[in-house]
């Protein structure tokens, strides 16, 4: 039998704008704890199966490829600051749902297309695919209950002119673009490291992995 887990046996521990951390009691003596980005009524741990398998993720993450007049297909990654490692990671794009995603038709997609006009300056046009790779993955379930989407957008362009990072928000710091090709990736993902010798997250390797599989064609 799994461990119950209720409402009424959580103890908030530390709560601040970005990130909580509760203690998850499962039996009388037996305690976890949990960092969420989560209020304490929408924690995944007291969720009934029915809720868990139709909810959605806290964030999406975005495998952009481009498909550039003239050139092979392109896998656009950034390089962001990432407070927590204290370095610039090859990063997809990549962005939290917000609440009004919630009310769309398609709350994934919708803060997809947000996130890449954001972190990339790029307006999807009628002629570029957005579709769901995976609607809910846990990033570290075994500390966390955080979840991202893994979305794929298929970009048609003329040329990188529009590339920009100008729309970042909040704390997001950006240092340029990376355009891998596959054979570029395939090295990345070969040396478990990118040309600078800088480890990267999972969500970049899930990108790296998907980009050349060729899934996405």
């Amino acid at each position: 039998m799994k461990p119950s887990i209720t409402n009424q046996s959580i103890t908030p521990l530390f709560e601040s704008k970005y990130i909580k951390v509760f203690d998850l009691q499962y039996n009388q003596d037996s305690h976890y704890y949990n960092a969420t980005r989560r209020p304490i009524e929408k924690l995944v741990a007291t969720k009934s199966d029915d809720e868990f398998r139709s909810m959605l993720p806290d964030a999406v993450t975005c495998v952009v490829i481009l498909k550039i007049k003239g050139d092979e297909p392109r896998l656009l990654l950034s390089q962001e600051f990432r407070y927590p490692t204290g370095q610039f990671l090859l990063s997809p794009p990549a962005g939290l749902l917000d609440a009004e995603d919630e009310d769309l038709e398609n709350p994934i997609l919708s803060a997809a297309a947000r996130e890449i006009k954001e972190e990339t300056g790029i307006v999807l046009s009628k002629k570029d695919t957005l579709s769901i790779v995976n609607p809910l993955l846990f990033s570290s379930p075994g500390i966390t209950d955080e979840s991202n989407a893994l979305v794929c957008a298929v970009i048609n362009l003329e040329d990188t002119s529009v590339l920009s990072q100008e729309g970042a928000v909040g704390g997001e710091c950006f240092d340029g673009f990376k355009l891998l090709s596959v054979a570029e990736a395939k090295d990345i993902l070969k040396a478990g490291r990118d040309t600078d010798g800088i480890f990267y997250s999972v969500y970049t390797w899930a990108a790296l992995m998907y980009f050349v599989s060729d899934l996405w064609r």
